[in-house]
C-alpha cells in the first residue's frame, strides 16, 4: 500500500507578476524551490488565499534570489500582483517511508524572503 503525503510547502508567497501570453505554469525563484525540494515541471498544487481559486500546474525556475513568484498563462486569470499562494506537492509514499517522512515547508514575508523553515 502506498500513501500520499504532502513532499513540499511554500506558504504565504506573494504573487510579484502575471503573464497570460505565457505557455502556463507557475514561476517560482530558484532558491526557493530548491529549498523545498521542487524540481523544474514539477506539478503542484496551488491554493490563492485572495480569492479561494485552486488549481494545478508546474514549475518553472526563475532567477535566483529574486523573490519571483510568476503566474502564466491560463493561470494568470486566477490571481494577481499581491495576491498570497500556498504552493504545494505531493509524494506517494510507501508504509515505512510515510511513517519517517516530515514535509520541507517553508513560510514566506511581504517580500518573498524566507521567515520561518520548517524543512523535513
Amino acid at each position: 500500500m502506498t500513501i500520499c503525503l504532502l513532499k513540499s510547502k511554500i506558504h504565504r508567497a506573494k504573487v510579484t507578476g502575471a503573464s497570460i501570453d505565457y505557455e502556463g505554469s507557475l514561476t517560482i525563484a530558484a532558491d526557493l524551490a530548491e529549498r523545498v525540494g521542487l524540481r523544474p515541471y514539477e506539478k503542484i498544487l496551488v491554493g490563492n488565499l485572495a480569492n479561494g481559486e485552486r488549481f494545478e500546474t508546474y514549475v518553472i525556475y526563475g532567477k535566483p534570489g529574486s523573490g519571483a513568484i510568476e503566474l502564466n498563462g491560463a493561470t494568470a486569470h486566477l490571481g494577481e500582483p499581491g495576491n498570497r499562494l500556498t504552493i504545494m506537492s505531493f509524494a506517494w509514499l510507501d508504509a515505512d517511508e510515510a511513517a519517517r517522512h516530515k514535509p520541507a515547508v517553508i513560510v514566506l514575508d511581504e517580500h518573498n524572503t524566507i521567515i520561518r523553515p520548517s524543512v523535513g
